[in-house]
Formats: C-alpha cells, sequence, structure tokens
C-alpha cells in the first residue's frame, strides 16, 4: 500500500542575522493510510515546523516531500493551494474559527472556497462531531471543547486523505481535552490517516506512532513500541 505521506531527508534552514539556524535537519519517515502518529519532543525541536512542511505551508530547504503520491516540490503555487484544500484537513491549537460565522458557516466555509455544495455534508459534519444543538451559534458562545470540534469538522469538509493537528489539546482543560482525543481516535478508527503535535503525554500514548525529534533530528520512531520515552 502506498504510503499517504512520504519525508525523505527533510530540511529547514533560515538566516538570523549572521547566523544559519538549522530548525530541521535531515527527517525521514513515511505515513501510511490510516494510521495515528504523534510528533512529540521538547520545546525548540523542530515540531511546528515539520508540521508546516508537511501541511505545505512552508517549503523545505532540502529534501523532498510526498503527499497521496503528488511531490510537493513539483506543484505551482496554485497547484500546491488546491492540494492543500482537497487533501489535507488542518486543526490548530487556537481554533482558527472565523468569530462573525455561525458554526455551520464555519465548518462549510472550505467548501465554499472550493466552489462546492455541501449543505449535506456539513449538517452531517456537525452531527459527527456532536453539535448539533450548537449548529447556529457563533465562537464566542461556545465552549473551547466546542470551538474545538468546529475546527476539526471543518477540516473534514473537502474530505481530505490526512488530518494534521497542531496541540488539538493545548488550550483545553483536561477533561475536555480527554474529548477530543477520543473524537480524534474515533475518526482514526473510521479510517482517517491522522498526524499530530503534542506536548500532551496521554495524546501521544493513544498514538500508533511516535515521532520524537530533539535538536531538528529525527531521535526516534517508536514504530509499533507501546511504551516510547517522551522526552522531558
Amino acid at each position: 500500500m502506498e504510503p499517504i505521506l512520504t519525508a525523505q531527508n527533510l530540511g529547514k534552514s533560515f538566516r538570523r542575522g549572521a547566523e544559519e539556524v538549522h530548525a530541521l535537519r535531515d527527517v525521514s519517515f513515511t505515513v501510511q493510510p490510516g494510521e495515528l502518529v504523534a510528533v512529540v519532543g521538547p520545546s525548540g525541536s523542530g515540531k511546528t515546523t515539520l508540521l508546516n512542511l508537511l501541511g505545505c505551508l512552508d517549503t523545505p530547504t532540502t529534501g523532498t516531500l510526498t503527499i497521496d503520491g503528488v511531490q510537493a516540490q513539483r506543484l505551482s503555487e496554485r497547484q500546491l493551494t488546491r492540494l492543500r484544500r482537497e487533501r489535507i484537513g488542518f486543526v490548530f491549537q487556537h481554533f482558527g474559527l472565523l468569530p462573525t460565522l455561525t458554526v455551520q458557516e464555519n465548518v462549510a466555509l472550505p467548501a465554499l472556497f472550493s466552489g462546492r455544495k455541501a449543505a449535506q455534508r456539513v449538517q452531517e459534519l456537525i452531527a459527527r462531531v456532536g453539535l448539533e444543538h450548537r449548529v447556529h451559534h457563533r465562537p464566542h458562545q461556545l465552549s473551547g471543547g466546542e470551538m474545538q470540534r468546529v475546527a476539526i469538522a471543518r477540516a473534514l469538509i473537502n474530505s481530505p486523505v490526512l488530518l494534521l493537528a497542531d496541540e488539538p489539546t493545548g488550550n483545553l482543560d483536561t477533561g475536555t481535552g480527554e474529548s477530543i482525543i477520543s473524537l480524534l481516535r474515533e475518526l482514526n478508527a473510521d479510517g482517517l490517516t491522522v498526524l499530530v503535535v503534542t506536548h500532551s503525554e496521554r495524546l501521544a500514548a493513544t498514538a500508533s506512532r511516535q515521532l520524537i525529534l530533539q535538536d531538528g533530528r529525527l531521535a526516534q520512531d517508536s514504530g509499533q513500541s507501546s511504551q516510547p520515552t517522551i522526552p522531558a
């Protein structure tokens, strides 16, 4: 089975004054369809940089990235936008909802940008995340957990092959975070491929694999190991 994602010798560097900073060095791994992968490591280890590269929000300095059989570096900016919109779903720590839009409108937004009519799928996703009773509410009327559920539904509207989540429980209390972890696991059990960047040991422990970053390098790929060590 062809991987959903293949990172080969990915690196990212930038200049800070006279200094060249290597945020990511020679990172290689694959993600197979249906996996739930957690990227963990201390602050400054390169987790967010890696996620930005995997989501085609930034371009690597070195190496190659292939998503669903498509090599990202060969694409034009317009093609990259289409790849992000149609094949990748994003969930952010700070939710990223538009405050003037209702739950229903926020979920529908990516489909509108794609020129698709998705009224039925919007309702199905809102029900899937348990927010039928909030459909006409705006973000300021929702709890943190509800806002994250809206963000997850929105990320799924275009039926992506890969869901990328950046600290999806980072702004939530323990109980609410557990409910989001359960939802991500349910989506993964339904066949969705999920990659999360997280400091949460609870979320990382539910993943089938952990990619452990240290100083911009892939220090460990836990594979099927059940109890890998998470750096402090």
